[in-house]
């Protein structure tokens, strides 16, 4: 089912074309405020967009700009929807790049024709996209590495701040990203509402794999622990390149297949190891994670490397003191610096 997200001030045309677009099977999203309609794409990832120009506060000229100058919601096909119909005001918006035109008041098949119409459109670009891409793995492609140059060179770019989500639990998986610069935390819910971080994700590791064949939703959410820079490609187009290419297939199982033995020694850890083993592998984990061999400090709060080891904070606390206390880490600030690596692999 194609989403659609109607960013309409007015009440009653705003239900008009709701009902209009759920009978004619639309998932339709809807704002009267222009402010909230980027908030929502970025949530929802529309198929398309439907706009009024004039509305209070912000008007669709900066809707579009907004949506125009963001990595996620750029490609989004966008059709203003207005009773404006100077020719000035119709080529100011499609200056600014919007994909189609409707004055008000229109019939309802010329509304649904413009959807389809763009939708088509849409999709056929996609279809140029991806044939591009598999002429290029059938030909270039053929290690992981060579995948990594790929999605550097033809992915599409998002940025995201410290704390920012990169993707919600519930959210349909649409791509896979690599990651260009920074550090991921993947986490989930226990039953008592309590974050627990159940993977890390820096430079160079991909993010976001779930199946190929159907759009599952995401069942975790993922947080930038610091500015965050991804290049994504559909899974639509990874899928097609793994097809063609065994090696490099071959290649991304073995290192899904270590890290769910990563994953499975984190478990056995947490239910069994001693706190200051715990947090003697934590803090291992994240060196290699964010520092890539690297001798600088961790930038890190107490309740994620809390989170990753299954300990409470205070804990935690404690065992850091104690580590410095031994000599194996050094704290400062709030950052930390790890000074005996071999030390830490046999704290038990």
């Amino acid at each position: 089912m194609k989403k659609i997200l109607l960013v309409e001030d007015d009440p009653s045309l705003r239900e008009n074309i709701e009902e209009l677009l759920d009978l004619s099977g639309f998932q339709v999203y809807s704002t009267p405020d222009g402010r909230m309609a980027i908030e929502i794409a970025k949530k929802e990832s529309p198929d398309i967009v439907l706009c009024d120009i004039m509305m209070p506060q912000v008007d669709g000229y900066e809707v579009l700009e907004q949506f125009s100058s963001c990595e996620k919601t750029k490609h989004i096909p966008f059709i203003f929807v207005s009773a404006k119909t100077e020719r000035h005001e119709v080529r100011k918006g499609m200056e600014l790049g919007a994909d189609d035109y409707l004055t008000k008041p229109f019939e309802e098949e010329e509304l649904l024709n413009a959807i389809h119409s763009r939708l088509e459109k849409s999709k056929q670009l996609e279809s140029v996209f991806l044939k591009r891409g598999e002429h290029i793995k059938e030909h270039d492609i053929r290690s992981l590495h060579e995948l990594k140059n790929f999605f550097d060179d033809h992915g599409q770019l998002f940025s995201f701040k410290k704390d920012e989500t990169v993707y919600a639990m519930g959210e349909h998986s649409n791509m896979v990203y690599l990651i260009l610069k920074g550090v991921v935390k993947c986490c989930g819910l226990d039953e008592e509402g309590k974050e627990l971080i159940t993977s890390i994700y820096s430079e160079d590791d991909f993010l976001g794999f779930t199946s190929l064949t159907e759009n599952y939703p995401y069942r975790e959410y993922a947080i930038a622990m610091e500015n965050l820079e991804l290049a994504g490609i559909s899974k639509t187009q990874v899928k097609a390149i793994l097809e063609e290419n065994q090696n490099v297939s071959l290649e991304l199982i073995n290192i899904m297949a270590e890290d769910l033995v990563q994953i499975k020694k984190q478990l056995l850890q947490m239910a069994y190891s001693s706190v200051r083993k715990k947090t003697a592998q934590t803090l291992l984990l994240y060196s290699q994670a964010m520092n890539k061999g690297k001798d600088t400090p961790l930038k890190i709060a107490r309740s994620d490397l809390a989170g990753v080891a299954g300990i409470a904070t205070e804990s935690l606390i404690r065992t850091l003191s104690d580590f410095k206390d031994e000599g194996l880490i050094v704290i400062e600030n709030r950052d930390i610096r790890v000074l005996d690596k071999e030390a830490l692999k046999h704290v038990h």
